[in-house]
């Protein structure tokens, strides 16, 4: 992910899991200092200032979508055939969205189509 790109704002640990808005990119990659951080939820023994194992990136928000969107809706959207997050096995985190399916989803959440760059 690059300085400015949009992504959008998933809620994966929600009931449904849901899109609930756009965010963009405002600090690129860099690594998640909670990995290293013994006293963390999310301390990983093997993250090591040399091997930082997990990347952590900074957001701002955009636009909530006026409805949010649940992983069934995508589902069952026929427009979204092919969308990695929909594909069989796949587990989120990051992934690539194409620009006609970002379009979809922000007109399935009511708000207008964004510029993506």
């Amino acid at each position: 992910m690059k300085l400015g790109d949009l992504v959008f704002f998933y809620h994966s640990n929600y009931k449904p899991p849901h899109i609930a808005g756009v965010a963009k990119i405002c600090k690129e990659g860099y690594p998640d200092f909670t990995a290293q951080d013994p006293e963390s939820k999310y301390f990983d023994e093997k993250a090591t200032p040399e091997n930082p194992r997990w990347m952590m990136v900074d957001i701002e928000p955009v636009i909530a979508l006026k409805k949010t969107i649940s992983l069934q809706e995508m589902r069952d959207n026929p427009a979204l055939e092919g969308m990695k997050l929909l594909m069989k096995g796949s587990r989120l985190s990051v992934q690539p969205v194409t620009k006609d399916h970002f379009n979809i989803i922000c007109e399935m959440g009511g708000i207008d189509k964004i510029s993506i760059e």
